[in-house]
């Protein structure tokens, strides 16, 4: 990216970001994805990897065209835990960080024809104690964590490989939006480009210099269950997911035409 200093970046707090984000030439601000969607509609950030769903909220942005952080199949770190059989889920808390996750569980939910009641106050039950037709939706390092540990007889459901099964198409859960009124467009999208190509060509040693996670499970998770490109596939996961979201009453209708850079 260009090294304006005056060029405001944003970027999700989790460990799927580092390919799109290390070594990068200008400081990027950390953030849940909630906390940055705001941040970039109010115009206090210029550039910022968010979740697909704000895109599909409010399509005023540019999007740098193939850079996403997507799956084409079990993502792992996109989960809900839960207890009994996933039939008999009625309650479900989720993860306020997300518009995405939230959105992609209901959608799926309501094409199994199951009625949710959903909350978004993360925390409110324990996982470790058994609560048949209740679950939790756990994304990014905290699904990471529980999963390193998990509850004795909880259940895990991973979101990513539920929408392969049933759309057969990558999902996309984040993608670089650029503010309209942001300079330097098309310069700026060529360095997040090359940026994460530097990055997966050293995949092995961002996964060796983590500290938090052990490295060989972080170069397993960022090189097989991650995708890291925004092509044709991609597109037509991100057009299954938002014409569901309207379906089923989660978006308007809004233009379907991605403004891509």
């Amino acid at each position: 990216m260009t090294r304006s200093a005056s060029l405001r970046v944003g970027a999700v707090k989790y460990l799927n970001a580092l390919p799109l984000t290390s070594h990068a030439p200008v400081a990027i601000r950390l953030d849940h994805p909630s906390a940055l969607c705001a941040d970039l509609a109010r115009g206090e950030l210029d550039v910022a990897l968010v979740s697909s769903f704000e895109y599909l909220r409010n399509p005023i942005y540019h999007v740098v065209d193939n850079v996403a952080i997507g799956s084409r199949g079990p993502v792992y770190s996109v989960i809900l835990a839960y207890w009994g059989e996933l039939e008999e889920v009625e309650e479900v808390e989720l993860d306020p960080a997300s518009q995405t996750s939230g959105n992609l569980l209901r959608c799926l939910f309501a094409e199994a024809g199951i009625t949710l009641e959903v909350t978004a106050n993360c925390g409110r039950f324990d996982l470790a104690v058994p609560a048949p037709g209740r679950a939790k939706l756990l994304i990014g390092d905290q699904a990471i964590r529980f999963r390193a540990q998990p509850a004795a007889g909880c259940r895990i459901l991973d979101l990513g490989e539920r929408w392969e099964q049933t759309f057969g198409l990558p999902f996309v859960y984040a993608l670089w939006l650029i503010r309209p009124e942001v300079e330097n467009k098309t310069e700026i999208a060529d360095q997040l480009r090359r940026l994460r190509d530097q990055n997966m060509r050293k995949l092995r040693e961002l996964a060796e210099a983590q500290t938090q996670v052990a490295p060989d499970f972080c170069f397993e998770y960022l090189s097989r269950h991650l995708r890291y490109g925004f092509g044709e596939p991609e597109r037509r996961g991100l057009a299954m997911f938002r014409s569901l979201c309207e379906k089923h009453g989660l978006l308007g209708a809004a233009e379907s035409h991605l403004h891509l850079i």
